[in-house]
């Protein structure tokens, strides 16, 4: 059967769930071949394996933390020439899309971004977007090459599918630009507790209705309630409310969660733009015409400032 290559996300071997998601998508076309790179990546084939990587091409190096993508580049690139693949997956963040990106050019292919589904056709495979800031839905493939497509987290469920995960050493020769750009310093991020915005199963977002930092706890405890990821809007960004790295929208954030709950937020096209994919959209909003209302699943005309608290105490009763 034909091979797909995965690029692994992990962290000193813990793969994170992103990777797991392509897997799932990956059967769909063909025979998963994983690659882990850097610190930790022999200790990912048993996770892999379990979830249907039949290989686990490993590599690590120095080159792989001291210096920015193009190391990860080499080596993706030596597993493609490799396998012969018939498709490259990769997780859709900013540096994912940078090693899809470079890899697409140096072996002359076709890349697709921010893909949502991915599957056979009788052509090759197809992948599936959202374009126009969410308005349509397109399903695409390469004209040339072999499709190196990157894929929006939460796009697929995470399914166990025992595989023999066969651990194989990649054999990786750096070129001049590997070591172009060093890293320098690194500041692990404080942790809050709370799941990745970007991987988050469900997001809970305050906008410009919040009213000031000071009442962004009422959005947390509702997060927290729910085991969420909290997110805000431009204008609460801008206005100083909450960190930018928790911004949703089209100069943020892209998330597409199974649940989206926006609070406060009147739905202005570059907001809807990175989170309008999400499964379940809840809004509230005490403006019945906020244009929120036109994309959501449930909405509820109310004052958040009495709904999200007796929201998050029901949840809360409920667990109990």
């Amino acid at each position: 059967m034909a091979e797909v290559l995965v690029l692994v996300d992990h962290v000193d071997g813990a793969v994170r769930k992103p990777t797991l998601e392509l897997l799932t998508l990956a059967r769909r076309v063909g025979d998963p071949v994983a690659v882990a790179l850097g610190a930790g990546a022999d200790g990912t084939a048993g996770v892999l394996g379990e979830h249907g990587a039949v290989r686990v091409l490993t590599a690590d190096a120095p080159e792989f933390a001291d210096y920015l993508v193009v190391p990860k580049v080499d080596a993706l690139q030596a597993a493609f020439e490799a396998v012969s693949p018939v498709a490259v997956l990769v997780v859709s963040s900013a540096e994912g899309k940078e090693i899809a990106a470079r890899l697409a050019l140096r072996v002359g292919s076709g890349i697709i971004t921010d893909a949502t589904d991915v599957e056979a056709g009788e052509q090759g495979v197809v992948a599936t977007q959202a374009a126009f800031a969410a308005s349509y839905t397109t399903k695409s493939r390469v004209s040339r090459g072999v499709p190196v497509i990157t894929v929006k987290p939460n796009s697929a469920p995470v399914e166990p599918a025992a595989a023999a995960g066969t651990v194989e050493v990649l054999s990786v020769s750096f070129g001049e630009g590997a070591t172009g750009t060093e890293v320098t310093s690194r500041t692990p991020r404080e942790s809050t507790g709370r799941p990745e915005l970007t991987e988050a199963a469900i997001v809970v977002s305050g906008g410009r209705g919040v009213n000031g930092a000071e009442n962004f706890p009422l959005i947390e405890a509702l997060a927290d309630s729910l085991g969420a990821a909290v997110g805000a809007s431009r204008a609460a960004v801008d206005a100083g409310w909450y960190p930018h790295t928790s911004q949703v929208g089209q100069t943020g954030k892209s998330v597409s969660p199974q649940l989206y709950i926006a609070s406060g937020i009147s739905g202005a096209i570059q907001h809807r733009a990175g989170m309008q994919t999400s499964k379940t959209i809840v809004a509230i909003n005490k403006d019945a015409e906020a244009p929120i209302f036109e994309l959501v699943d449930y909405g509820v005309v109310g004052d958040l400032f009495a709904v999200v608290p007796q929201l998050t105490e029901e949840i809360n009763t409920r667990k109990g």
